[in-house]
């Protein structure tokens, strides 16, 4: 599934800051979905602490960071508090919205096919439509930065 220029999926999902959050609050700003397997595994902490780091810059464009898996907000409360993560983690517990953004479903995990969460993320511009999508991510530790690098390339287009 690749959604650049397609009208992203709307959602509504539990927040690790006791909030609902939907896609149709954020109009009118620039939202950064980055979807992970799993709070406090190698990868998603890496991806996670390098999304942290790079958290100021992100608000600096006026845009949204937003983490989602299927964890628990409990799950993700001890995650954020270990890491000092200042961005608000979605809980997807039935993956309903990973679905519809092709971050859940088959893929291949130490040579054995799998179903389950896919590591990708999509920008959503102002105005509700996909302006990059990463279906699949190899390196989490170097993912945070290639979005970061869109961004630059964004302002300078601008």
């Amino acid at each position: 599934m690749f959604l650049e220029g397609q009208k992203a999926p709307d959602f509504k999902l539990q927040g690790s800051d006791g909030k609902e959050h939907s896609l149709k609050e954020y109009a009118g700003r620039i939202v950064v979905l980055y979807f992970y397997p799993r709070d406090n595994t190698p990868g998603c902490t890496a991806e996670a602490i390098g999304f942290a780091k790079l958290h100021p810059l992100f608000e600096q464009m006026g845009a949204v960071l937003l983490g989602v898996s299927k964890d628990s907000l409990k799950s993700h409360d001890k995650f954020i508090a270990e890491f000092k993560l200042p961005f608000t983690l979605l809980s997807d517990p039935d993956a309903s919205v990973m679905k519809a953004y092709g971050a859940y479903g088959e893929k291949v995990q130490y040579g054995k096919t799998a179903i389950g969460s896919i590591r990708s993320t999509v920008v959503i511009s102002p105005d509700g439509i996909v302006i990059k999508h990463w279906p699949k991510i190899p390196k989490a530790s170097e993912h945070p930065d290639k979005v970061l690098d869109f961004f630059k390339m964004l302002a300078k287009g601008r």
